[in-house]
């Protein structure tokens, strides 16, 4: 967001802020997040990668196409664990995922 507008929103009564602040979010809360979003961001990666379309990764990972979307897009209902082990099986190795986050 561009100053100008900003400070038109602020001069509105409109508080600025981020996703922390808007949430309520604690640092615990935040790291898991950031954590999630960098193992969902490095499994599309390692897949396009690999030229995969998220079918073929679904039969490699033994799911379904539309898990695979979800896993990509750090849906709620995907849990840290099954991102680590998608890694994992797409050929990454424990270095790779300590530094996705």
């Amino acid at each position: 967001m561009n100053a100008t507008k900003r400070k038109k929103l602020e001069a509105a009564g409109f508080v600025v802020g981020g996703t922390r602040e808007f949430l309520g979010l604690t640092d615990e809360e935040m790291a898991y997040i950031e954590i999630k979003r960098a193992l969902s961001e490095n499994l599309q990666t390692r897949r396009k990668q690999q030229k995969l379309t998220q079918v073929q990764a679904a039969k490699l990972l033994h799911t379904s196409q539309s898990r695979v979307a979800k896993m990509e897009s750090a849906d709620k209902s995907v849990s840290i664990d099954l991102l680590v082990r998608a890694n994992l099986a797409l050929g990454a190795s424990p270095r790779d995922l300590k530094l996705a986050f």
